[in-house]
Formats: structure tokens, C-alpha cells, sequence
């Protein structure tokens, strides 16, 4: 489902789209989605953030793992499209809470645009069926995401130990 907000198309990540990102094929990619990529991607680091699972876990369940992700696609004022970023899930979750994730290319920054995206993708995804609510984590010290994160209704809910970051603040909004 495509999903517009006032500046943007947030439109699905497709199995073709998650090939093409990862094995690096942008003319492809661009191709897929009808718009131009930011200069930086894809890159390794964007691939293992929005891509917790293998592409073969991706593969084997499409629907499942791609659930609910989709690209920030901006629209100038000629019609041509670019990706700005992005609002990831962490596939449909199968306790009721799903978990969100974003990012906007730095180019894009700073315009609200994450604010916007992830609001609209949380709305969609606390109407869909069985879904009771929407997290977020973020380190302590990621004063954007923060923002981000109050903007789009959510609060605190905890926090949680990761492996490298050290400590996760967990936040969320229910229906």
C-alpha cells in the first residue's frame, strides 16, 4: 500500500528492490522505484541497518520481512523523483508490537522529513490488524531521533542493553 503525506510517496520496498540494494545494482534499483538515489547509496552500512534479515530470510518470506517498509520518495517541483530515506519495520511482528526504524540521507536532514514519514507509517501500521503498538529504540545522546520520536506521539517504555550501542531507550505509541 502507498501511503502520501504532504512532501512525500512513501511507497513499499519490494523483494526486486531489496536484490538490487544488495547486490549493489543502483542503475537497477533506481529503475525499480522510478527515482534517483542519494549519492551514497547503496552502501554497505544502509544495507545492514534496514536489512536485519538475510536476503535468503527476505526471500523465503517477502511479505513478512518486507512488511509495512517503505521508501521517502520527494517529488520536486518538474516531477522529478528522488529517495531521501527511508521508515523500516522489523517485519510483522508476531506478538503485536512492531518495531520502527528510519533515516534520511544527509542531503535531506533537518526539513522534518523523518517526522513526517515515520508519523504516517506509524498511523498505517496501529490500523493494521493485530498490531496493539508501535516501538522505537535510539541511543540516549541521538538528539534527532529523539525528536523524531516525541514528534510522532510516542513515550518512554523502557530501555534495553544492546551488544554495541550499550544502552537502547525504548519507546512507543499504543492504539
Amino acid at each position: 500500500m502507498y501511503l502520501r503525506t504532504s512532501r512525500l510517496d512513501l511507497e513499499p520496498v519490494s523483494l526486486p528492490l531489496v536484490e538490487a540494494v544488495i547486490l549493489g545494482r543502483r542503475d537497477l534499483a533506481e529503475k525499480l522505484v522510478d527515482a534517483e538515489l542519494p549519492e551514497a547509496w547503496p552502501n554497505r552500512a544502509l544495507v545492514e541497518r534496514a536489512f536485519c534479515a538475510s536476503l535468503d530470510a527476505i526471500r523465503s518470506d517477502p511479505g513478512r520481512r518486507l512488511w509495512g517498509d517503505r521508501l521517502m520518495i520527494r517529488r520536486d517541483v518538474s516531477g522529478k523523483r528522488r529517495v531521501v530515506g527511508s521508515v523500516v519495520f522489523h517485519g510483522l511482528p508476531e506478538d503485536g508490537v512492531a518495531e520502527v526504524a528510519y533515516g534520511v540521507e544527509d542531503g535531506s536532514q533537518g526539513q522534518g522529513l523523518a517526522t513526517e514519514a515515520t508519523g504516517a507509517s506509524v498511523d498505517w501500521a496501529l490500523a493494521e490488524p493485530g498490531i496493539v503498538a508501535v516501538q522505537a529504540t535510539t541511543v540516549p545522546w541521538h538528539l534527532a531521533s529523539l525528536r523524531v520520536i516525541s514528534k510522532v506521539g510516542m513515550v518512554a517504555a523502557g530501555s534495553r542493553d544492546h551488544e554495541v550501542l550499550g544502552e537502547l531507550l525504548v519507546f512507543e505509541r499504543r492504539r
